[in-house]
């Protein structure tokens, strides 16, 4: 089962709305509700940083029988120091988005928290990929 959504940065009225679509087929299949909540939060987080921080993104969701894969692909400013990033509180989100409640410096961490494996590439003045692999069996 694959779904792929475009992410507009910038467009907070419908960030959430790959989460939201990813935890119905997820519930409709069955899948553990403990795997659910760890993707879906994942997932938003993943999805909320393109919002807030890249021009434009791409979500694709692989669902197979034993895992889920997401691969989230946005061209923006990208990440000069990843390891910096992943620290909890580091945030380089604008005056603007932290207004909105968002930029806590907490999204790269909760993504490492919440899933199996997690990739993330990226590029400076091109953008990033972020890769989120959730087994639905224990490995």
């Amino acid at each position: 089962m694959n779904f792929t959504f475009s992410v507009e940065g910038g467009d907070f009225t419908n960030a959430g709305a790959a989460s939201s679509h990813v935890k119905k087929m997820m519930k409709q299949l069955g899948v553990d509700n403990g795997i659910i909540k760890r993707t879906v939060v994942a997932l938003y987080e993943a999805e909320v940083n393109i919002v807030a921080h890249a021009y434009n993104g791409q979500i694709v969701v692989d669902i197979e029988e034993d895992k889920i894969y997401i691969k989230l692909e946005d061209e923006g400013p990208g990440i000069p120091d990843i390891s910096q990033a992943m620290q909890k509180g580091y945030s380089t989100a604008s005056p603007k988005v932290r207004e909105m409640g968002f930029g806590a410096g907490m999204g790269l961490p909760n993504m490492k928290a919440n899933a199996d494996i997690l990739n993330v590439v990226s590029e400076v003045n091109k953008g990033t990929v972020v890769e989120i692999t959730n087994f639905f069996n224990a490995q």
